[in-house]
């Protein structure tokens, strides 16, 4: 069971600043309903400096508030830019939805 986790497919090859307030307001909007979400960025090959400091920000208010948000899926430029900059430890990223769903499911079953 899904229970509530929605999952957000990206549909950009690039996350550019202006397409990541975008993402991150839609992430803060749907996130406090749905508590629970995986963002999949299979499609993605490349994130901007600053679109890179939105998800840090918007990965950073969702712990605060308790939400539980996943990533899933990098391409391999996306996953090394995680890796280079740090950020695989900021972020909950998961090689696939199917994974990520998984810790979901995880993470509920231990809280309950």
């Amino acid at each position: 069971d899904l229970g509530s986790a929605v999952v957000l497919h990206c549909q950009s090859q690039m996350i550019l600043a202006g397409e990541s307030g975008s993402l991150c307001t839609l992430i803060s909007e749907v996130l406090p309903t749905a508590r629970r979400m995986v963002v999949d960025l299979a499609g993605v090959l490349s994130v901007d400096s600053r679109a890179l400091g939105e998800l840090v920000l918007t990965q950073m208010w969702a712990e605060a508030a308790g939400y539980s948000l996943k990533f899933s899926s990098p391409s391999y430029p996306v996953r090394r830019l995680f890796e280079s900059t740090n950020l695989i430890s900021v972020f909950d990223v998961y090689a696939s939805v199917d994974d990520a769903i998984a810790a979901l499911q995880q993470e509920e079953a231990q809280s309950a």
